[in-house]
């Protein structure tokens, strides 16, 4: 996986730091910019770790009489702190066909909780079949659960056993459970420095070369090294984008009467000339805002052509977080998709909080057409939106909807996309489409649109009408 960035078309520095209408064309790699070494080890320390620990059999099925289909985990174990737990696998086209359940002690107490669900299909958020990212290292892995400061924990994977409803899926012939199960213990680390209005934006020369590179890419938006991209007016987003186009910089509304110049009552056609139809920039939180550690990723950004729709998901990583520690779950969920489960970089483009807050994902530029791995079939040309939670059963709070359609009426806005429209999107393969059909999708689509999955759960599914609605309306439509 690493090397096929060498084969990608080369694009300069100046080229990754353009703005929305002059970016790579498709598949092109933006090599990161240049930047001064860092100032030293203590310049960004950014803790963290993953305990991979191998499963054991627990027993054994004489009906299916199989190693495979035998059930795995551990017994009740102390282990180092850890916050998120996953499990991997060799293959990662191979699927577990069964139930993952972990229970965790709190850190410092004897106090255990109850068994908890993981959900075993996660492979539909991936990088597209056949594509350099679905390389070498790549591992098939349940999706990640938040469980917060454990340091203690017990697994069981059951296997599922044929029943007169799934047979044709699961036979005694077959090994439900995939070759090399391991438990993935995830510490976030540590809270990076404070975002207030007094926090001091760091130099380049303090940075590493991926931090001050992540972070130059968006250098239209923010300063180096800024944990925050400021909100934006409509009024000031439109004539960014309006002179990001070669226009004049200044935007006049029409107006909302008949006839006449704004404001006026008397008749004749308005010579007021409408501005673009985007939402106001929201506030983003960067990467260097939740603490991302830049030396995870591959170096360089993949971009695709253009952004024409927007992949809505739930993380399916639990609702028992608090809002203060996003940041956490983030570094958890990213560490998780690279170290474990062997992805080039976080797999969406963007993720939401309970609370509303909006935070930069993948690398590579908040305003750019980053290629993601997030919705199998459909990455190129759209991007990923990963509410943090599990709404399957669980309402999405109207916050977390709320931020989805502002999110994406600037987005989908800086590349003309019509939220409450359609659009068509050529498969790269799934379970739904064949790769090469031309799809058409909403714009704002949830996962399972794209592919036969849960994703992003009923709940928030049932909500996608509402964000499609308020996205247009931010946008002026």
């Amino acid at each position: 996986m690493r090397g096929f960035l060498a084969s990608s078309i080369g694009v300069t520095c100046a080229a990754a730091l353009a703005l929305p209408l002059s970016l790579p064309s498709s598949g092109a790699r933006a090599a990161a910019p240049d930047a001064p070494s860092a100032a030293g080890p203590a310049a960004e320390a950014v803790p963290g770790s993953t305990q991979s620990i191998p499963l054991a059999s627990r027993g054994s099925d004489r009906a299916l009489g199989s190693a495979g289909a035998r059930e795995q985990g551990l017994d009740r174990r102390d282990v180092r702190p850890f916050s998120l737990v996953g499990v991997v696998w060799n293959d990662p086209e191979a699927e577990l066909h069964g139930t993952v359940q972990v229970r965790t002690r709190a850190t410092g107490t004897t106090t255990w909780s109850g068994w908890q669900h993981v959900e075993t299909h996660n492979h539909e958020h991936a990088a597209d079949p056949g594509t350099p990212e679905r390389g070498g290292g790549v591992r098939g892995s349940t999706a990640p659960l938040w469980v917060g400061d454990s340091d203690g924990v017990e697994i069981r994977v059951r296997p599922e056993h044929p029943t007169p409803t799934n047979r044709a899926a699961v036979t005694p012939s077959a090994a439900p459970l995939p070759e090399g199960l391991r438990l993935e213990l995830v510490d976030p680390g540590d809270e990076p420095p404070p975002k207030g209005p007094q926090a001091e934006v760091p130099r380049a020369s303090a940075m590493s070369a991926q931090s001050a590179a992540s972070s130059a890419v968006n250098a239209d938006l923010a300063p180096i090294g800024a944990s925050v991209i400021p909100a934006l007016t409509k009024r000031q987003t439109e004539e960014d984008l309006l002179a990001a186009r070669g226009g004049s910089g200044t935007v006049t509304q029409a107006s909302s009467k008949t006839g006449g110049k704004p404001g006026s009552k008397t008749g004749g056609k308005s010579a007021a000339k409408a501005g673009p139809y985007v939402g106001p920039r929201p506030r983003i939180i960067t990467r260097k805002g939740w603490g991302a550690d830049e030396k995870l990723r591959e170096k360089d950004f993949a971009y695709t052509k253009t952004v024409k729709a927007a992949f809505v998901h739930h993380s399916a990583s639990g609702n028992y977080y608090r809002c203060s520690q996003s940041g956490a779950v983030l570094r958890s969920i990213y560490r998780f998709h690279v170290k474990s489960s062997g992805w080039r970089d976080f797999g969406y483009n963007f993720a939401v909080d309970r609370c509303g807050n909006i935070y930069e994902g993948r690398a590579g530029g908040v305003a750019k057409p980053v290629l993601g791995a997030h919705t199998l079939g459909f990455n190129t040309n759209s991007m990923g939106i990963a509410v943090l939670g599990t709404y399957s059963y669980s309402n999405p709070p109207k916050a977390a909807v709320d931020a989805v359609a502002r999110l994406t009426a600037w987005k989908l806005g800086l590349y003309g996309a019509n939220p409450r429209g359609t659009t068509y999107l050529k498969s790269g393969g799934g379970n739904l489409y064949k790769k090469g059909k031309n799809v058409r999708l909403r714009v704002i689509s949830g996962h399972r649109d794209g592919f036969a999955t849960e994703c992003p759960g009923s709940r928030l599914y049932n909500k996608l009408g509402k964000a499609r609605s308020t996205s247009a309306r931010f946008q002026g439509r």
